[in-house]
């Protein structure tokens, strides 16, 4: 049972990634959403602004942790020696993400990261 549970929650968290950053820009209605993939404040600092390189870099990131969680997941339900690695780096990949995009509606996908990877550093 806890297998399925911690299998289903690296594969809930993983592909929460891909809407968030491959979502059409802009919000409902005409509103602005509150958070915009197409801007980095790293890359803004670094005077990148180019949207959709930007936005580009941040999709290939989301989709990089969507795969790389998805298959720690899969490592789970095999109990395969290669969970470790697989979480790891999905995490590592998941919190750069969330670092080089930060916003605050992130900060829960940040402590979702820490929190596998504690459980990995733990086990």
């Amino acid at each position: 049972m806890a297998t399925a549970l911690i299998a289903a929650f690296l594969i809930a968290h993983g592909l929460v990634h891909l809407p968030v950053w491959l979502a059409p820009a802009g919000g409902a209605a005409g509103r602005p959403a509150p958070f915009d993939p197409r801007r980095s404040w790293v890359f803004a600092a670094a005077r990148l602004p180019q949207p959709r390189a930007v936005r580009r870099a941040g999709a290939g990131l989301a989709a990089a942790a969507a795969v790389l969680y998805v298959f720690s997941a899969a490592a789970v339900a095999a109990h395969s020696a290669a969970l470790a690695d697989l979480a790891v780096s999905a995490a590592l990949v998941g919190l750069t993400l969330k670092v080089l995009w930060f916003h605050p509606w992130l900060s829960m996908g940040v402590v979702l990261d820490v929190v596998v990877l504690v459980a990995i550093g733990a086990s």
